[in-house]
């Protein structure tokens, strides 16, 4: 063997590494290795499928299925990643099979000992607490080997705060547990490795992965990269900016930044760099990219679809959130793609054929605009057919769908040969944008599916998942021999068989993609059971208070310092769990008690997009290590460059907490919606200008300084506004019963509470509660927010709060004091700050412009 490696096997080690597993062994052990990730992969699609309750067989309820799936996970740990660098990699020791073996008994013992551990609960036998204590050591070890070491250091510093509670500093200081109750908690029960993390890695994120897989392996990834290349190779930067376009287009099929990057940067950045991008700012762009792919609905990456356990949303709630975050954020990539090359004075590359502007328009228009007829009909037509033909509906969807496909299959078939682009060859030329889309359409029809099943059909994420995955399998099988049918090329029984090798294929590398996330879910469980036990959620609300002295800003500024620092050693998901655990209820609480309402949503995509920023965040950055490795640059500096494209990515958290309305949340008409998509554009074009120095021309220093100030004021109209018209009125308590007689159906009540906590203390907080459409009366919707009141002198004060109502989980409690009902005060929009904003940015544009003729015109003098 060469003691030398290239560029491309040193990135696809490190991908091993990281997402599948370095060992490649031969003989008896490659086939275990090969056919347990698919019996692992075949499980998956049984359990989220409806065939249990059909057939009434092998229904298993979520800590069984929890159980089983990390039997699996953990199992594969041992036995596809190497316990140590200088560990042999192309064969698997006995004492690796051995704690393989011994690893996947523990885990599984919740299943196989189902019954009799719910007739005992609270009360473990001995062999209990020893399979918990062998079962905890193991996954540790297996952390370490999937993950590193850092996500197995934090597990292990929460499991000795749970033990050494008595021993620790007095701000941070529990009673401790003993050994039975704390495995028993953590091992035995769902509230710590078994838990909601778990839980969704079971449910829902394995069967997203497994989707994505299938789709790589039938070759969406290399169309959405081809498709990129051709609609924006010829133009300035054309290479990095169809980098920016596929990279968002390999996040519907990739959850790994690291993934992400290999499977587009092996192409885009010797392009980037034969366009005239440096080595480091070709790795950049792309870790930039590929990171952001996470923040791409429908799919994102696995910690989103946490967010629907720990905040309490669907599925379809948390995409809404999230979509336009993250159209901005790939909009300013390409923007600032495109400063770099008007700085540098790059070109794109040129055309195959030089093509008419009305065949331009043609090509693309035509073909967004089929695929927007194709989807108006499948909406409406779905829609139609199941108010005329009932339970019949479904069928003849189906029928639709098929049909659908073997159009587009044909399509494909007959404009394959001239939409053919090797990623691994070098190119000088862009290709005809028209035959390239129209050589892979059917790759769009399960991501339709997919979109359909969630949005309309309103399914669970794993079964929308499975529904998806199923027409995936469909396509894998089929595509090949009708595509040899319809072109004459090839054999179509071979092109079968070809077929069901590339599904066994892709349901082996779907399943290998998910042992790092199981076992980080797994791992992080274990933080969140340590919280559950101690109450340590409880300290760190005064902690975090004491340290930002109530600042929401330094409060959110340590959040995401955490976030990021953690983020370079543990994986997105882990990351989330870690911080969103112990960070989201101390930043609406605070907030709260400043006079804030944050939604949950907000803090939970806050700490999500920090997570994800830390993939590129250096010195650890693995992103920007395998961007580095192809682009042959300095991975310390290219993952300084990718986070400084990232900064506009940064900055998105800290506005959409204060201007939820870049959530989609509070908007009412349509015309509303548009002003906030085109406002906050504008907004995160303007901070790309400023943060690279250059709009039309170079920035003078003031100007820099001007374009962040119309960023802000784009991002946040309400700052100013609200210093000429206060946004809040502030009414006393006692009138708390006829503002609430006159409040409109569906806005909550918002109202200021003060009292003593169960610790003592004075506290005083902002709540938003909730009241029933159906009360009519003050008292009645006063009640349905789980409120009984009573008058106290010139005090209205709370006599009873009813469990499990909002009140309740707004954290208010008897005997407090209602000072203040606060109402939103009728002004004008605040959006006419855009007015004057936009008055100043065509001043400055007006003055860059005059600039550049100014030059030119000294120039030519010369």
């Amino acid at each position: 063997m060469s003691k030398t490696s290239s560029p491309t096997q040193d990135v696809q080690e490190m991908v091993a590494q990281a997402d599948t597993g370095a060992r490649s062994p031969k003989g008896i052990s490659a086939r275990i290795l090969w056919f347990t990730p698919l019996c692992w992969s075949l499980f998956q699609l049984w359990y989220a499928s409806p065939l249990p309750f059909i057939f009434d067989f092998g229904v298993l309820n979520d800590t069984e299925a929890r159980s089983i799936h990390l039997m699996f996970a953990i199992f594969l740990a041992f036995t596809a990643y190497p316990a140590m660098k200088s560990s042999p990699r192309n064969r698997i020791p006995v004492t690796d099979w051995l704690l393989a073996l011994i690893s996947s008994f523990s885990a599984g013992y919740i299943y196989i000992f189902y019954t009799e551990l719910a007739g005992r609960s609270g009360a473990p036998t001995t062999a209990d607490i020893v399979i918990a204590v062998v079962g905890m050591i193991l996954l540790l070890e297996a952390t370490r080997r999937a993950l590193g070491p850092p996500l197995m250091v934090v597990a292990a510093v929460f499991l000795l705060y749970v033990f050494g509670g008595p021993y620790m500093p007095d701000v941070i200081a529990h009673k401790g547990a003993s050994l039975s109750k704390a495995m028993s908690h953590l091992w035995l029960t769902t509230e710590g490795v078994f838990g909601v993390a778990l839980g969704v890695s079971s449910s829902f994120v394995f069967l997203f992965v497994l989707f994505g897989a299938m789709l790589e392996r039938a070759g969406a990834g290399a169309y959405f990269i081809k498709v990129a290349f051709s609609l924006l190779g010829h133009m300035r930067g054309g290479p990095a900016k169809a980098a920016v376009v596929a990279s968002g287009l390999s996040g519907i099929v990739s959850g790994s930044s690291i993934a992400n990057v290999v499977t587009t940067g092996t192409f885009t950045i010797p392009l980037m760099k034969k366009v005239g991008f440096p080595g480091t700012k070709a790795g950049a762009v792309e870790v930039a990219a590929s990171t952001n792919g996470q923040l791409t609905p429908p799919i994102m990456g696995a910690a989103a679809f946490l967010m629907v356990e720990y905040v309490g949303i669907s599925y379809v709630e948390v995409i809404k959130a999230a979509i336009l975050p993250a159209l901005i954020s790939y909009i300013a990539l390409i923007y600032i793609v495109h400063l770099e090359a008007c700085k540098a004075g790059m070109q794109g590359l040129p055309r195959r054929h030089t093509p008419t502007i009305v065949q331009s328009l043609l090509s693309f228009t035509g073909t967004i605009l089929g695929l927007c007829v194709i989807s108006a009909a499948v909406y409406y037509g779905v829609g139609w057919t199941k108010n005329v033909f009932g339970e019949a509906a479904t069928p003849i969807v189906v029928f639709i769908l098929i049909l659908t496909y073997i159009v587009l299959i044909s399509i494909s078939a007959k404009n394959a040969h001239e939409g053919e682009l090797d990623v691994n060859a070098e190119l000088t030329e862009v290709p005809d944008p028209g035959p390239t889309i129209k050589s892979g359409l059917h790759y769009l029809l399960p991501i339709v599916v997919l979109v359909w099943c969630l949005t309309v059909e309103r399914f669970s994420p794993g079964l929308s998942a499975f529904w998806a995955t199923v027409f995936m399998i469909f396509i894998i099988i089929t595509q090949r021999p009708l595509m040899s049918l319809i072109s004459k090329q090839g054999n179509a029984v071979a092109e079968t068989r070809a077929g069901f090798v590339d599904l066994l294929e892709s349901l082996v590398s779907g399943a290998r993609n998910m042992i790092g996330i199981s076992v980080a879910t797994a791992a992080a469980g274990t933080v969140v059971g340590a919280v559950t036990l101690t109450g340590i959620g409880l300290v760190m609300t005064d902690f975090v208070e004491f340290i930002s002295g109530g600042n929401i800003i330094l409060m959110l500024l340590f959040t995401a310092v955490i976030s990021l620092i953690l983020g370079m050693g543990l994986p997105t998901t882990a990351n989330y769990i870690v911080v969103s655990t112990l960070m989201a209820p101390v930043i609406v609480t605070l907030g709260a008690q400043s006079g804030v309402i944050i939604p949950l949503i907000a803090v939970h995509l806050f700490v999500f997009y920090f997570g994800i920023l830390a993939d590129d965040t250096p010195p650890v950055g693995l992103a920007a290590f395998a961007a580095a490795a192809i682009a042959k640059s300095d991975p310390i500096r290219t993952g300084i460059q990718g986070f400084t494209y990232d900064i506009r990515t940064a900055i998105l958290p800290f506005m959409f907490i204060f201007n939820t309305q870049l959530l989609l949340l509070g908007i009412d008409t349509w015309w509303h919606l548009l002003l906030t998509i085109a406002s906050s554009i504008a907004a995160m074009l303007i901070f790309s200008a400023a943060t690279q120095g250059w709009w039309f021309t170079k920035n003078k220093w003031w100007e820099t300084i001007l374009l962040l100030l119309l960023t802000f004021t784009f991002f946040r109209p309400g700052y100013w506004w609200d210093h000429i018209y206060p946004a809040k009125e502030s009414h006393p308590g006692t009138d708390i019963r006829q503002i609430a007689q006159k409040l409109p159906i569906g806005q909550d009540m918002e109202i200021l509470v003060s009292g003593q906590n169960l610790e003592g203390e004075s506290v005083a907080k902002t709540v938003r509660l909730p009241f029933d459409d159906q009360a009519q009366s003050a008292d009645d919707r006063i009640r349905s927010m789980g409120l009984v009141l009573k008058q106290v002198e010139d005090k209205v004060v709370v006599d009873m709060v009813e469990f499990g109502s909002p009140a309740e989980a707004a954290g208010v409690d008897f005997d407090w004091e209602v000072r203040s009902v606060i109402t939103t005060a009728d002004r004008p929009m605040k959006e006419w700050v855009f007015v004057p904003a936009l008055l100043l940015l065509i001043g400055l544009a007006i003055n860059q412009k005059r600039r550049i003729r100014k030059d030119a015109l000294a120039q030519s003098a010369c």
